[in-house]
Formats: structure tokens, sequence, C-alpha cells
């Protein structure tokens, strides 16, 4: 029998259910915590005009990574043999951390050596929204080895990459009078380097850092240097270093400043911080510069200062010629209020469902005054689908397409907010059906070299078109019979919507009796498996984009599988193919079975009994990737206690094993022992990104490689263990070590916790949905689209006024207006909710700004003066 969790993991009494509370007053939010939550989405679409190797071998094989500031979160497959790479790597994360810039490097990969930095594009944090939402080129910008010199540095160290922070310093400058001995008067400059904080970790350990101070002008250097402070990361020097200013003059006081004028605008006071190499290299940390004339209007300044990269000055200007880089990027910053504040806007949305007629609902509202319909689908699926309400919204809005729909072959195939809501829902209740259903034949796919190539104009030399046909049709047939016999698998809530879109389909076209099996086939066929089939990484169902002989293997199997659904459904006698070869390959497929089968799992999937999910025999994969462990139940005793280990998640299990592909895990925990999964001090180990797995024996320690993906496994294996018996209701956020617990020094190992759990445990386990997040984020969308909402209004007006059937005028006709008067009673709740959640928004940011002074600790000054 297991042993009893230690008190690491401590007590399990479930956590008390939330009380209701009334609608705050103005006043209380100051009291309660508004969280600040960063997101980014995107895609690194591919790059140009590379710079060539210089002789005969001009290709390279290049990747790319998305760093915040120097923390690389992300990385692309290797593209080979090229100079314009062709990535089309898709991503979403949620940024745990604040960062100052977004970086995309792009690499050369060298196998013997380390990998060769091409160029970068570094945008800052306030520029994002300058690109959101649309591809843009990128000219590459060189990377410089001293600015890049805290990445450089870690890149040597083959350990865990630790989180790079740049830290800050905290500086105080001083003017004096001096008068000399022959009575003159000259100025001195005091410089007192006061602390650091947050300085970077050099090879997994804290850094032995001193400061050189100079004082730097048009035609001086004077430098001075500090004591070196021995494995700290928040290194106090409290060092007071003086320089003289001015030269010695009679006392005439017309300003503060004694000095030549060409000088006085010149002279800055550098700082650079230094990690001390003893034996070898000293490896640079950052620096700030500060004006001397920050103290032209007072004699003392004092401030904390974000340390930066080094400028060199070396800038090239032939940036062109080191290529492009093609991105599309949205980043998104949320300030949640507590839950009561979005009640009325909440329960405005969740009417959406019964308001007649549909487009006169907040939610289709919105969805016509955005911009981009695709910021709206995404919030309101995901609040929808938390409180059930999306089958009859999608039901509504699918009637409204129906109307404007003539002829059956069409149905379903634009690109309307119907079809895009079913789209999001599938991406997000899909996800565990794509995984059990395609990933073990997708994986075979992408890892076996079958050639699958039967277009004899892309035949390559001693290619055999015979047996690439026969290789497709063995993934063809393998895919078709796994989907087809999953429908018990498929979630609830598509076969819900899937019922309605049939019996909508078949009262509109009664005349058809392939419509209602079309209505269906049009989703699940074209827009939810082919998709996935040709774009696997997008669904998270292979880490990267394919290499290009499996995307093309995997588009030919895309289109087979797609008309195979779409002809079986509709009982064509031909294909739809344009392609002569395509047209020849699916007369293989063109037998009654095939039909048959196709039909039978449209009935399944659209049918209105309770399924139970097959998937619940077999362990469903949710992540995978390398990270570092501590070894359990060992005394601290350096770097060498933390292994690289491969962690494997599913619906059953975590385990850890020797490398990937491995078998036999060195390590198994079931799922139902995870008792609390929460992040560990950075004091306990002095390395940061680390979190704790509580079980029913000794805490496991990890370390992963970056901020991103430890919030990403904290955040599944909180998902995936949240139902567990026992779960613990507090926890210690440190470690015990040398007979105590290093967070509240309590000597028991088996003490209760010391800090609350955060994940706690929910009264109803849906889809795991902040809704909070998604209605502020509706919010946000409504306030950006007031102008709009605004003609939408008077568009109303117009309509009432002059009554009757009538040609819209262009100032509205871009809006579905079918009613309205009640469209108006709607958009005029909008205003009111929107203007009231106005006041608590205000009020957060007037406190926000005000609460931390710029050049505070908590608020430090970005940016270099010079």
């Amino acid at each position: 029998m297991a042993a009893a969790a230690p008190a690491a993991a401590a007590a399990s009494s479930e956590a008390p259910a939330a009380s209701a509370t009334a609608e705050p007053e103005a006043g209380d939010q100051d009291s309660r915590e508004v969280r600040v939550l960063q997101s980014l989405r995107g895609k690194i679409c591919e790059a140009k005009n590379l710079l060539p190797y210089l002789g005969p071998h001009k290709m390279r094989d290049c990747f790319c990574t998305i760093n915040l500031d120097q923390e690389e979160v992300y990385r692309t497959q290797v593209v080979e043999k090229s100079l314009s790479p062709f990535f089309s790597e898709e991503f979403y994360f949620e940024i745990p951390r604040t960062f100052q810039y977004l970086s995309f490097y792009v690499y050369d990969k060298n196998v013997l050596q380390r990998d060769l930095r091409i160029g970068k594009v570094a945008i800052k944090k306030e520029d994002l929204c300058n690109h959101s939402g649309k591809e843009t080129w990128f000219s590459l910008q060189p990377v410089d080895s001293n600015s890049e010199v805290q990445i450089f540095a870690l890149l040597k160290w083959s350990g865990p990459l630790d989180s790079i922070s740049k830290g800050k310093v905290h500086l105080e400058l001083k003017l004096n009078e001096l008068i000399t001995e022959n009575g003159t008067v000259c100025q001195q400059l005091v410089v007192h380097i006061k602390a650091c904080h947050g300085l970077p970790l050099i090879n997994g350990q804290s850094c032995d850092p001193y400061a050189t101070v100079s004082l730097v002008g048009p035609s001086r250097n004077d430098q001075k240097k500090t004591k070196v402070k021995k494995k700290t990361s928040n290194p106090q020097f409290n060092e007071i270093f003086y320089f003289e200013v001015t030269r010695s003059s009679s006392y005439t006081r017309k300003s503060q400043f004694q000095v030549e004028e060409e000088d006085i605008e010149k002279l800055e006071i550098r700082i650079d911080l230094w990690n001390n190499g003893n034996l070898v290299q000293d490896v640079f940390l950052g620096e700030i510069k500060v004006p001397v004339n920050v103290l032209r209007t007072d004699s003392s300044h004092q401030a904390w200062y974000l340390l930066q990269p080094r400028d060199n000055g070396n800038k090239s200007s032939k940036t062109d010629d080191l290529g492009s880089l093609r991105l599309n990027i949205c980043y998104t910053e949320d300030y949640v209020l507590p839950s009561e504040y979005y009640g009325p806007l909440k329960t405005l949305l969740l009417k959406s469902p019964d308001v007649q007629p549909i487009s006169a609902s907040a939610a289709y509202i919105l969805s016509e005054i955005c911009r981009d319909k695709n910021d709206a689908v995404l919030p309101l699926v995901r609040l929808l689908l938390h409180h059930d309400k999306l089958v009859p919204f999608a039901t509504a809005v699918a009637e409204l397409d129906l109307k404007d729909t003539q002829d059956a072959n069409t149905i379903f195939r634009g690109n309307s907010l119907a079809t895009r809501c079913l789209d999001e829902m599938m991406k997000i209740v899909g996800g565990h059906y794509l995984k059990v259903t395609l990933k073990p034949i997708l994986d075979e796919i992408c890892d076996s070299s079958k050639s699958c190539e039967i277009d004899p104009i892309k035949l390559k030399e001693g290619d055999n078109v015979e047996n690439n046909k026969e290789n497709l049709r063995y993934y063809v047939d393998k895919l078709f019979n796994t989907i087809v016999k999953s429908s018990m698998s498929c979630p609830t809530v598509m076969c819900d919507i899937f019922y309605s879109l049939r019996q909508m389909a078949t009262q509109r076209f009664p005349n058809d009796p392939h419509v209602q099996y079309s209505a269906v086939s049009s989703f699940v066929f074209l827009r939810f498996f082919a998709v996935a089939v040709v774009s696997p990484h997008t669904f998270h169902l292979r880490p990267h984009h394919p290499d290009a002989q499996t995307i093309r293997t995997l588009t030919l199997i895309s289109k087979t599988i797609q008309t195979l659904g779409s002809w079986g459904s509709l009982s064509k006698s031909k294909s739809s193919f344009k392609e002569t070869f395509m047209c020849e390959f699916f007369k293989m497929f063109q037998e009654e079975g095939y039909i048959i089968a196709v039909k039978k799992f449209l009935d399944e999937i659209s049918s209105t009994e309770t399924k139970e999910s097959s998937g619940t025999s077999e362990p469903v994969h949710l992540k995978e990737g390398e990270m570092y462990k501590r070894a359990q139940g060992r005394t601290r005793i350096g770097k060498k206690n933390f292994k690289k280990r491969w962690f494997c998640l599913t619906s059953r299990e975590l385990t850890y094993h020797k490398q990937p592909g491995s078998k036999d895990a060195i390590y198994t925990i079931p799922v139902k022992n995870i008792l609390a999964v929460e992040k560990l001090e950075e004091s306990s180990f002095n390395k940061k990104n680390m979190f704790q797995v509580i079980h029913t024996e000794k805490p496991l320690y990890v370390q992963a490689n970056n901020c991103v993906e430890a919030n990403e496994w904290i955040d599944v294996l909180c998902r995936v263990s949240r139902c567990n018996q026992n779960r613990l209701s507090f926890y210690h956020p440190s470690v015990y070590l040398n007979g105590n617990w290093l967070c509240c020094q309590e000597t028991g190992e088996n003490t209760l916790g010391c800090k609350p759990c955060t994940a706690g445990v929910p009264a109803d386990i849906q889809i795991d949905i902040d809704e909070d997040r998604e209605t502020e984020r509706i919010y946000s969308l409504f306030t950006l689209s007031l102008l709009k909402l605004q003609k939408m209004e008077e568009a109303c007006g117009t309509i009432a006024v002059y009554q009757g059937p009538q040609k819209e005028p262009d100032d509205y006709s871009n809006f579905v207006i079918e009613d309205s008067v009640t469209t108006f009673k709607t958009i005029q709740q909008i205003k009111s909710i929107i203007e009231k959640l106005d006041e608590p928004h205000e009020k957060y940011r007037k406190k926000r700004s005000s609460s931390a002074k710029y050049g505070s600790k908590e608020n430090p000054i970005v940016g270099k003066a010079s």
C-alpha cells in the first residue's frame, strides 16, 4: 500500500463551495484581485532570400524560434536545404510573465557546432497591437553576439535552460559642489549603486556578479569597479563612486551645471553587470545608460533600471541582405475583474439562443460588428459551451443560413457565423476524439518514408506509380475504416448539433433524400477529419508541420477521405476531382460498401441517443516532452541531481522515460493518485520554471525548459486530475530540506501545507473554460467596435421610421437586421452594460498606473537613453 502523502501533501479536505456575492460597490474592487492574462496566437509562415553560404553548397537547414525577451518558448521543425524555408507552423500559448520584446530568431542548423543565428525580428510589446491579425513581412535584423550574450552563455550549458531574467539595478545619482583649496568651485557626481535584482543564472547556478561604473563623454571614459558578490542573483552592492564633472572655475552660480554645454548633453553614466568567471572569461549580463542631465532639474535622482543588451554601435545598414520573415501575430491582454462584474453581460449573452429572431441577440450582434468575425467566435463558443447553450444557438444561426441556401449541394459550404461556430466547437470538444481516432495512423504516416505520389508530373526518378498507389490506398483504407468505426467516440455535443442540422436540412429540402447526410458530412468530413489529416499540427496531433513529402501524402489522403465522405453521403456516381490521376485513383473506392459505411457512420453520429465514449477503454495521449526531474528522496548535492527525462501524460498516468520512444517507464504516477500540481519556489533549488506533482508517495519536482512549457504542464496536469478524490486544499510552495520546510520553517515532514492550492475542485466538470476571461474578451470586442454598434443602432432607427420592405441604404446594408425593434432594444442593453463595465476598468487602470511609480522596483525604467 502506498505511503501516506507527506505534507507536501498535507490535508485533503474538499475546497469550500464559493458563496454567492452581491453586485460589488464601486470601491470594493480595490480590495480584490484583477487578473492580467496575456496570450499569443499566430503563425510562422515562411522566410525568403536568406543569406546563402559562400561556396558551392549555398543551401541552409533552417528553423525558427519564438522568444520572450531572451527566453525561447517555441521552436519549429528544421526545413532542409532551402534559402526560402516554408514553416507554416501555427502557435498558441498563454504568456505567464511580463516581457519587453517578442522575438523570432531564424537559425541555420549545424550538427557539429553551435547553430548559427541568421537574423531576428524583435517587436516591442507595446507595438504588437500594430500587427494584430494580419500577415506581415519583417526584414531580418543582424544578431550581435554582445547583445545576445545572456542566451549565448546558456547555450554553452548542457543542463536545463533556466529562465533568463535581464534583472534590474537600483541607482542613485547626486550632484555636489566642492570648494577647492584655492577657493574655486567644482562639481562632483556621486554615483551610488545600491543593489541588483533578478540577475540571470549562469550554468544553472547563481552568478558571482560585479559592476563597472563609467562616466562617458565626448573626450572621457572614467571607469571604476565594485567588489564581486558571491553566489547571488540579488546582490547588495551599496557602493559609492565619485566623478568630477566640471573643471575648477570661479564660484558663479549661473545654473546647477558649471560644465561646457557640448559636454552636458553627452555625458552619461554607464553601468555594466558582469559575472566573474575566475579562471574563464567573464560573462556580460547587461547594462544601463543614464544621461547626467537627469539632474538638470534636481540635484538627486534615484530609480530602478532594467538591464539592457549592449549596444556596440555596429549596426548594419544592409539588413535587407539577411532576408525576411512572414509572420501572423495576434497578442491579447485582458484585465479580468472579479466574477460579479460580469453578471449582466453574461446573462445577456446566454439569453441569445432564446431571442427571436436570432439576429437580434447580443451574440449575433457581436459577430456583426467585429472587424474580424473570428475574434468574436472563439470567446462566444467557449462561453456558450460552458453553459450548455451552444447547441440551441448554433441551431438557430444555422437555420438562418439555410434560408439563404438555394442548392442542397452547397449546404453549409460557406464561411458564415454558423460554420465558424461549429468549426471552433469541433476543435475544442473534438481534440480527444481526433487523438483516439487519427493519431496512431498519422504517426505511422509521418514517421515512415513511403512514397504516395501518383501525379505523373511529380514522380521522382525511380518511383513506381503502382507501388505508390498501393501505399496511398493502404493509408486511405486504414484511416477511412478507423473513422467510420469511431462513432461511439464522437462527443455528445457534436452529435446533438449534427442531429439538429440533419432535421433542419430535411425540412428545408424535403425532396432531396441525401441532404440529411450532406448536412452532417460537410462538417465532420470536410471541416473536421479532412482538415486534421492535412494539418495534424494544428490539432496537436503532431508537434510540427510535416515535411514536404509527408504534406503531399497527407494532402492526397485528405482529398480522398473528404470525397469519400461527400460521395458516400450524396450517393454520386462519379467523383468531383479535377485531376485525371485522382479520378483514376478514386475508382478503387467506388463500391457500395463505402457508401453504406459512410451513411451508417453519419446515422450514428447524428443520433440523439446518449453515447458512451469507446475512448475510455484506451488511455488518451495528452502531452509529452523533455524536462528535468530531481531525483526523488535524495538530498540536494548539486546539478547532477537533476536528470533529463522524457515525460508522457495520458488520461490514465504520468510517466517518465530515459529517452523518447522508450516503452519501459522509469517511473509511473497514476493520474488518480495525483493530489495537487503547483509551482515550486525558485529558492528551493535556485532554479526557475519548476513545479511539483504531489501524489501519494514522494513529491516529484520537475523543471521545464521555459515559462510557457511549465505553465502548460501545470494546466494539463491540473485538468486531468481535478476530479480526483482526496485532492489537497493546502500545499508547501517550497521543499523539505535539512529537517524543515524552506517556506514556513516547520520541522515535521508531514506538516499541513502553508499555502492554499491554486486549483480548486470544480462543482461541475465540463469543458475547462475560464468564463470570466471569455466574457472580458467579449467586453473588449464590444468596446473596440462601439462605432459600428452605433451605426447599427442608427440603422435600426432608420428601418423603424421607414417601415415595410425596401432597399436598404448603403450605411447599414452590411448588417443583418430582421427585427429592427428587438435589435434596437438589445443594442441599448449592450451599451448600458458596457458603460457600467467601463467604470471599474478605468478605476483599475488609474490605480495600476499610480500604484507603481515609474522607476520603482515594480515598474523599473526601460530602455537606453543614448
